[in-house]
């Protein structure tokens, strides 16, 4: 298979959450590149989820290893879905997040298949994880006992000289302020929804302290985090708003629980303010002495010539489901800049060397 050609062709693919034609297009380009092997690949649908593509060189549902990764990617001029290369960089939607990296799961599969290994290998690649990944739940829901010993997650994009061993736990929180309605020049006789709700969330910020790039960054970034996603309330300019909302962003670290969360929010709000957390899930942690991890440092540096330090993400990752499971999650990806941005690139020789690392390790798998 031929790898940089496989990417440039996924880029072309106009596949932003929600376009089900290219989607489409994209996931029938996947299925024909395996269509003269033996590959088990699903095409799978749900009514009310987008699809995922499962590819198996096996019928087992237990793999030794598995590729997490999407498909889609956030909105984008028509412009950047013609990839362009200079100077040793790729160009383009998706080159970073996640395209360069599903085409490395298929080189792997192609590998796999070819030379026949031992190793059972498969790849789910969902095609909405850029607005919560409903398919990869509703795909995970339609096969339950689907597991692995490893998960490759390479949606971790950024530097290959690293691996990440911790993922913050992402809880969304909405927060409803109830006031009274009156007219703007007699603020006395109502009760402003958006000051109850601006008083709550300066409550919260004694918690959850706030950052930008002016403040920069704290000593210690593996600390819980905030900001406030959105935010409105009113009608009119010229009548005191009788009801706001905000969405809140909450990442938390592993020793932080949700339970603790909920009487920070409790104690935070301000009197007709009510919470409600709208999701939560599981932060990923993976211990730097795990064997698996171990052994797949040591290929890297092999393939690489030289050393990978392990780092923390504040992001959130879909392997947290399998981490859950019981599965070693191996966050490790190519390198590059701009995802989701306008100068969106990967690095290529990342991309290569991120393939040559992924077929060493399944060799070694028996």
């Amino acid at each position: 298979m031929d790898l940089i050609k496989t990417v440039q062709d996924l880029i072309r693919f106009k596949t932003i959450t929600g376009n089900a034609a290219e989607i489409d297009k994209c996931l029938a380009y996947i299925k024909k590149s395996f269509d003269k092997t033996k590959a088990v690949v699903k095409i799978e649908r749900f009514d009310d989820a987008s699809p995922v593509i499962y590819i198996a060189n096996n019928k087992d549902m237990q793999q030794n290893v598995l590729v997490l990764g999407h498909l889609d990617v956030v909105y984008a001029d028509d412009a950047m879905f013609e990839p362009k290369i200079k100077a040793g960089k790729m160009y383009g939607r998706g080159t970073l997040d996640m395209k360069s990296f599903a085409a490395v799961a298929m080189n792997s599969m192609h590998y796999v298949l070819d030379h026949k290994l031992p190793v059972k290998f498969g790849i789910i690649l969902s095609t909405d994880e850029e607005q919560g990944s409903k398919s990869t739940h509703a795909f995970l829901n339609r096969y339950p006992d689907i597991n692995a010993g490893v998960v490759l997650d390479n949606d971790v994009g950024g530097n290959i000289g690293e691996i990440i061993t911790k993922c913050k736990n992402p809880v969304f929180v909405k927060l409803v302020a109830e006031g009274k309605a009156a007219h703007g020049s007699t603020p006395w006789a109502g009760l402003d929804a958006n000051e109850m709700l601006m008083k709550t969330i300066a409550n919260l910020r004694k918690c959850f302290p706030y950052f930008d790039h002016k403040t920069g960054a704290p000593k210690d970034t593996w600390i819980d985090t905030m900001h406030v996603a959105k935010m409105n309330g009113g009608e009119v300019s010229n009548i005191i708003a009788s009801k706001a909302e905000a969405l809140l962003d909450i990442r938390l670290v592993e020793t932080s629980t949700v339970k603790d969360l909920e009487k920070k929010l409790k104690k935070a709000c301000a009197e007709g303010v009510n919470y409600k957390i709208v999701s939560s899930s599981t932060p990923v942690v993976m211990s730097e002495k795990n064997p698996e991890i171990v052994a797949y440092k040591k290929f890297a540096e092999k393939i690489m010539g030289r050393k990978i330090k392990y780092v923390q993400m504040g992001g959130a990752t879909d392997a947290r489901l399998f981490a859950e499971k019981g599965a070693t999650v191996i966050m490790h990806s190519g390198t590059g800049e701009g995802m989701h941005a306008e100068g969106e690139y990967v690095v290529i020789k990342s991309v290569e060397e991120l393939a040559a690392l992924q077929i060493e390790y399944l060799k070694g798998i028996k």
